[in-house]
């Protein structure tokens, strides 16, 4: 378009984000997408604010971010009939962020700054884990007379050797995993490449999965119900499983095992980490291993996996009615707790 000043139709604008997004800074279509979403719906909502039927670029101010912010923090989930999670509201504003950021720093506009966007603190999130015995039970209530039976125990195993997201799971192809060594590159959000590793175990049926196929299709997991194959598609790419189906694959099972965790693949993802730190990987290996590009988004599995804490809850807290036989240790107890109140 041609040079973009503060007179700029907001909408316009956004189209030629948006491609910035893609060709510099070559996010994911899955992000340019949700960026897309988001400005929408602020342009949307700063139209109908304003009264305007154009909404300007030289528009956006502190007043109606403020006001935006204000408008998030009373909307209704569609979907849950609640108001919106303050992790829902932080990701409207993050795409206005980093919108503004791209008026400021490569056109030079002289606009609000991006840090005047507050995102405000979200709540803590404590991932859903499934324990041991959980894990068993869904590893049990695969059906192995059927091709899709063996299918479906290859990548919850897959799932939970690697701790794939299921974008990344779907998108995988049979050239791509070397079952010798046991690993391979996945490449994940913001395009980011990582290596994963498979269990002994998620090899072997994969190598099962695999061998009972007679296609020479190239994804790696293909679907067996549904629409009939495209015409003239001789990769096979028709047949892909969608990430829709892996969800659905993952809540049959888990159903069918009992399993009172309303569990999902990336509910696997999240035992997949806390299975790591429990058994004393750094947080930093396992941000490596997951593909987070911020530590911190690692640190919500220390919720649920802090050894030292529970080490040292074991160590001192005493039942109330516990028997203690060493009375004068317990008064030692009590009067040292005493001098620090």
């Amino acid at each position: 378009m041609s040079k973009i000043d503060l007179s700029s139709n907001f909408d316009d604008v956004v189209l030629d984000y948006l491609e910035f997004c893609e060709i510099e800074k070559n996010l994911s279509q899955n992000t340019i997408k949700m960026y897309h979403f988001y400005l929408t719906d602020f342009g949307q909502w700063s139209r109908n604010f304003l009264k305007k039927d154009v909404f300007a670029i030289g528009d956006i101010n502190d007043d109606i971010v403020r006001e935006y912010r204000i408008n998030l923090n009373k909307r209704i989930s569609s979907k849950s009939n609640t108001e919106f999670k303050r992790s829902t509201q932080k990701t409207f504003l993050v795409a206005l962020r980093a919108f503004l950021k791209y008026l400021v720093v490569e056109k030079g506009l002289e606009i609000i700054p991006p840090e005047k966007v507050i995102l405000g603190k979200s709540e803590d999130r404590v991932p859903k884990v499934l324990n041991s015995q959980q894990m068993r039970k869904l590893f049990e209530v695969q059906n192995l007379d059927k091709k899709s039976g063996i299918r479906d125990k290859a990548i919850i195993e897959t799932l939970y050797s690697t701790g794939l997201r299921v974008s990344e799971l779907v998108a995988l192809n049979r050239d791509e995993i070397n079952l010798d060594t046991g690993e391979f590159t996945v490449v994940g959000k913001g395009r980011k490449a990582r290596t994963v590793y498979l269990s002994p175990e998620a090899i072997k049926w994969l190598r099962r999965y695999l061998s009972a196929r007679a296609d020479p299709f190239v994804p790696l997991f293909i679907r067996y119900s549904g629409k009939k194959m495209q015409e003239n598609d001789f990769d096979g790419e028709s047949l892909r499983i969608s990430p829709r189906s892996v969800q659905r694959l993952i809540k049959k099972y888990v159903k069918r095992a009992g399993i009172s965790v309303d569990a999902t693949p990336h509910t696997l993802r999240h035992t997949y980490a806390t299975g790591l730190l429990s058994e004393g990987a750094d947080l930093r290996e396992v941000q490596e291993l997951l593909g987070h590009s911020n530590v911190s988004t690692t640190q919500i599995y220390t919720h649920v996996t802090n050894k030292q804490l529970r080490d040292i809850h074991k160590k001192y807290h005493k039942d109330i009615f516990a028997e203690d036989n060493d009375s004068g240790k317990n008064s030692d107890n009590l009067d040292r707790v005493s001098s620090l109140n």
